[in-house]
């Protein structure tokens, strides 16, 4: 009797319910998802479908030895993108899956669509669009110059329109590419689950095949993803896990620089940073982007600082500017544009209790040129330089730099990779540094005079009398 109940009950679990919104799986049918509790979200699904790919784990799933691996060799090829390659890096891996987010109309299909471009050349190259047709993507290519029969680029490449997953598994095994393109993976749609496609299941399921795909074939593929309004890639955060790299474009379309940095590389050093322009005939790398964020004054301005920041493995120069002025209304403003603005708010603090500079009544905007994103604290001293000098209207002295981190107590903290700073301020003829004391270097840099401080107080009056 036993044994009939038992296969009775198991007869009767031959379906899931997906949550549309959270991914969630339930057993049974509800109004209301128990994990993200939005309503009537939860979809009908074959049970047997959806759990194929965790049947049959255990027969071989034997336990080793990390000693006894054997580490294949992971050979990388370039992308003709310094840049690029630089934020990968040092190119891409075989069998990796990148994904790559940004606004929309910031330049990732350009991007791509040029790498490509150039990559078709020695590698069998393949780009599916579920968003735009060939003749689109011909088009651009044509404006970009790609298809100029000098440059001759773009000629080899494959175009595929298709958003249903299982063709394109034919699809891909038919054409056999080293290096896929999927424009985007919010459209793509699995005949399993029957949601739309841009789901938390789609996304999720899609992208898992996908990966799979890439690890058995050991072709490369690039996803680009939609973002929320908010700026995070859109749909279930298990994709950001699944992928090997993850790239976000950052920069205003309305500014022709584009930045794309790692946030995620598993074959790379994570929060490297590239630089490209944006020109009529798409993205172009920067090779000196020190020289491109610094603002050209013939003299030197009140409230301006030069910073060396570290962006992954490479450090450049950018200005910080700042504007004080008397307050108007019973708040003053505190606004900061590339800076974070609850750091500013505690260096203001810092600024009154150990430096004895007041400006509760003061209105304080703070701006990075070129629109770049300062998210190491090795900015605070510069920050503080800056609207000290933009406070009492006397500018910095001419070819000044700065880094370092300022403490609540007031101390200046060290700055990693302090030697590497020093030497790209050289490059651009900067002949006076003022540095947290841990960074000073080993060996005297010709041409460069460093000015150690502990504190606040004490970096304030070396730049008083430097001014002098």
């Amino acid at each position: 009797m036993f044994g009939i109940m038992q296969s009775r009950d198991m007869a009767k679990v031959k379906t899931v319910f997906i949550c549309n919104n959270c991914g969630a799986q339930l057993q049974k049918w509800q109004g209301q998802c128990s994990f993200c509790h939005n309503w009537n979200t939860l979809a009908k699904f074959d049970a047997a479908a959806v759990n194929y790919r965790y049947q049959a784990l255990t027969k071989n799933n034997l336990s080793c030895k990390l000693a006894d691996i054997n580490v294949p060799d992971m050979p990388r090829y370039l992308t003709g993108i310094s840049e690029f390659d630089r934020v990968l890096g040092g190119g891409l891996v075989t069998g990796s899956v990148v994904l790559i987010g940004g606004d929309p109309g910031i330049g990732k299909s350009t991007l791509l669509l040029q790498a490509l471009s150039k990559i078709s050349s020695e590698r069998r190259a393949l780009y599916i669009s579920g968003e735009e047709s060939s003749a689109q993507i011909a088009l651009r290519a044509q404006r970009l110059g790609l298809l100029d029969k000098h440059v001759n680029q773009a000629g080899e490449l494959q175009l595929l329109e298709e958003v249903q997953l299982q063709r394109l598994q034919v699809s891909i095994d038919a054409i056999k590419p080293d290096i896929i393109v999927l424009d985007s993976i919010q459209t793509i749609y699995s005949d399993v689950l029957s949601s739309s496609p841009g789901s938390v299941a789609q996304v999720r399921e899609c992208a898992s095949q996908l990966t799979r795909i890439a690890k058995q074939s050991g072709a490369t593929i690039i996803m680009v993803g939609h973002v929320t309004k908010e700026g995070a890639l859109a749909g279930p955060r298990v994709l950001e896990h699944i992928v090997d790299t993850v790239l976000y474009f950052e920069g205003d379309t309305h500014l022709s620089f584009r930045l794309v940095r790692a946030f995620k590389n598993r074959f790379g050093a994570a929060n490297e940073l590239g630089i490209f322009a944006m020109t009529e005939r798409g993205l172009h790398s920067v090779s000196n982007p020190s020289a491109l964020f610094l603002s050209q004054h013939k003299h030197t301005v009140p409230g301006s600082c030069v910073l060396v920041t570290q962006e992954g493995s490479r450090p450049f120069l950018v200005e910080v500017q700042a504007l004080v002025d008397t307050a108007q209304a019973l708040n003053p403003r505190r606004l900061a544009v590339g800076l974070e603005q609850n750091r500013l708010a505690m260096l203001l603090a810092v600024l009154h209790r150990h430096a004895g500079i007041v400006c509760f009544d003061q209105d304080i905007f703070l701006n990075v040129v070129g629109g770049v994103k300062i998210v190491e604290p090795a900015a605070d001293l510069a920050v503080l330089l800056a609207i000290q000098s933009s406070m009492y209207n006397k500018p910095l002295p001419h070819g000044l730099i700065v880094f370092g981190e300022v403490g609540l107590a007031g101390e200046i903290r060290p700055c990693i990779r302090g030697q590497e700073r020093l030497k790209e301020a050289m490059k651009l003829g900067f002949a006076i540094a003022l540095i947290p004391k841990a960074n000073i270097p080993k060996q005297p840099i010709d041409g460069l005079h460093v000015i150690a401080v502990e504190r606040i107080e004490q970096a304030i009056e070396e730049v008083k009398a430097l001014g002098a």
